[in-house]
């Protein structure tokens, strides 16, 4: 009896953890018409770190508003860890949001009534989740700030503040982090110290970091450059260090 011949099937096509797709963005209409972004095209895997660069008025902030759910395009799909968001109403994305992504601002947005340790222990009270794993105390030593845990945002400096919006970042152990000019408000050595941890949710945790940047030594610690000009993508580099990334800035200015 003649054996049967066997096909290996090929493994399905893996999802990127979150994917656009044609992505244009439209302020107003009309002659006041703005498109902030043009026909945008972008996959970003689990576990890479890539920065976002451009010139003033690129659609930089636009492109990561779209990316983690914050604004819809006019046209086009966005995808986040296998929803589709454009399919949701405001309450899920708002659950989407809550359970998938992290947030770090240039503002820090800390809750000035609550201390450090409460505030990195609010995404879990807001999801209604206990701290069985110790997450709150292991973010405070990854941190520093066991010994401020009781202080409040205006009993910290600029870079203890944005050291508690990273760990309130990590609290809910999201697939990715979206930090916008995250080092914007800070010195040099502070703003090292602040990349660093960015580096460490992706190195240790294993989670997603995409960052908003003007500054080309903040970029060049990521993975991979997207350089956005225009509302376009004018370049997508891996490896990149800082005169690299400056000297393509010059270009686009």
């Amino acid at each position: 009896m003649s054996a049967l011949l066997q096909f290996e099937q090929p493994e399905p096509a893996r999802k990127a953890l979150i994917q656009l797709d044609e992505i244009s963005k439209t302020y107003d209409s009309g002659e006041n018409a703005v498109q902030a972004l043009r026909g945008v095209d972008v996959a970003i895997e689990k576990g890479e770190f890539v920065a976002i660069i451009g010139p003033s008025g690129s659609g930089k902030s636009t492109l990561m508003h779209v990316l983690a759910g914050l604004d819809r395009p006019t046209d086009g799909t966005v995808d986040i860890d296998g929803t589709e968001i454009g399919k949701l109403d405001d309450g899920d994305l708002t659950r989407l949001r809550r359970d998938k992504i992290g947030f770090v601002f240039q503002a820090f947005n800390l809750v000035p009534v609550l201390t450090a340790e409460e505030n990195i222990r609010l995404p879990l009270t807001l999801a209604g989740r206990d701290d069985a794993g110790g997450r709150v105390e292991q973010l405070l030593e990854a941190v520093a700030l066991t010994d401020r845990r009781t202080h409040r945002p205006a009993e910290l400096s600029g870079g203890q503040q944005q050291r508690v919006a990273v760990a309130r970042a990590l609290t809910s152990e999201p697939a990715v982090i979206f930090a916008d000019e995250p080092t914007g408000n800070l010195d040099s050595a502070t703003s090292a110290e602040i990349l660093g941890l960015l580096r460490r949710a992706v190195d240790e945790f294993g989670q997603a970091v995409v960052m908003v940047t003007h500054e080309a030594a903040a970029a060049a610690i990521a993975d991979r450059v997207i350089f956005l000009d225009d509302g376009q993508i004018v370049g997508d580099d891996n490896g990149l260090d800082a005169d690299q990334i400056l000297d393509r800035m010059k270009a686009l200015a």
